[in-house]
């Protein structure tokens, strides 16, 4: 198996810094690009886990350029171009503070939430007597605060949001509207495929006054899918969803006794369980863009990564 790519440490013409988030990259580019490589590391419960996943940051970067070219007529994006399998390179945005979440579904940690006594989610009121899995009769909006690394992210509400002056109400509203539409499109464009969108997150920037979608979008990390067939009669039988999402790492590390509380330790993965971390994220490549997912296995990665941005750079520069 091709070996995972955790780390990286580039030295770019005009590289202003370097953040390292859970799992990208981001190379600060005169202070006007960003490059964006999307590593191997995957993250649950806000903690990176220690053995990096192969092809899923292939996997995450391809899906991502996909559906930022598909929705490009709903909202502005941050992209540029994806000269590597594992990079894109785009504008650099001033980041709004806090992410936009959507559901559709009662689900995840909304249902553990729900299913201890809450009966609102970030300020939204959900009714009594539902049942995990089970549609909302619309789509809500429950942002979060953005968590530095090894921190969690907070649930907060849009009028916090609004109060504490994190975001104006204007482009508060317009978050939430182009949030939505965006999930519409991501919800026909995986129903296409079978697929039922979930739930899923947005992140999204300004730039010369212009609100500009940035990160990922709609990818296994962000988002969760279910499986459109069967899903009414696994529902009706209170039986689990099948679906594509990081919800079944998760499942695997609360069945090992972690679930990233002080004092946890993060179970050991085993070559078997990175190999089928790798398959299941391949799989909802092939599911989700209906395209068979062609294996990068480069000799040498960070090289043939470096000689891909550094031509894109020169192009722009």
């Amino acid at each position: 198996m091709t070996k995972a790519i955790v780390k990286t440490d580039f030295r770019f013409d005009g590289q202003k810094s370097l953040y390292e988030g859970k799992v990208r990259d981001v190379y600060n580019i005169d202070d006007q690009y960003l490059v964006m490589v999307v590593s191997d590391r995957i993250s649950a419960f806000d903690v990176v886990l220690p053995k990096g996943i192969p092809y899923k940051g292939q996997v995450l970067n391809q899906i991502a350029s996909k559906f930022l070219d598909a929705t490009s007529d709903i909202c502005p994006n941050w992209k540029i171009a994806s000269p590597d399998p594992m990079v894109t390179v785009g504008y650099r945005c001033d980041s709004f503070p806090v992410e936009m979440i959507v559901r559709a579904y009662l689900t995840g940690s909304s249902w553990r939430d729900y299913k201890a006594g809450a009966r609102e989610i970030c300020g939204v009121p959900v009714s009594d007597g539902m049942r995990e899995h089970q549609r909302f009769p619309h789509p809500i909006v429950t942002p979060t605060t953005k968590a530095e690394i090894g921190e969690h992210d907070q649930n907060i509400s849009k009028e916090e949001i609004i109060a504490k002056g994190l975001v104006s109400k204007a482009d508060y509203e317009m978050l939430e509207k182009y949030a939505l539409a965006l999930f519409d499109r991501g919800s026909k464009m995986a129903a296409e495929r079978g697929l039922i969108l979930v739930d899923t997150k947005y992140e999204f920037g300004k730039k010369d006054g212009e609100i500009y979608l940035i990160d990922e979008i709609h990818t296994p990390d962000s988002s969760r899918y279910f499986y459109a067939d069967g899903y009414e009669e696994r529902f009706a039988k209170g039986e689990p969803q099948r679906q594509l999402s990081k919800e079944f790492v998760r499942e695997w590390l609360m069945d090992h006794g972690f679930q990233g509380k002080p004092g946890q330790q993060v179970p050991q993965m085993t070559d078997q369980f990175v190999g089928s971390v790798s398959d299941r994220y391949i799989e909802l490549y092939e599911k989700i863009t209906g395209e068979q997912f062609v294996k990068d296995e480069a000799a040498d990665i960070t090289s043939r990564i470096e000689n891909n941005v550094k031509n894109m750079l020169a192009r722009l520069r």
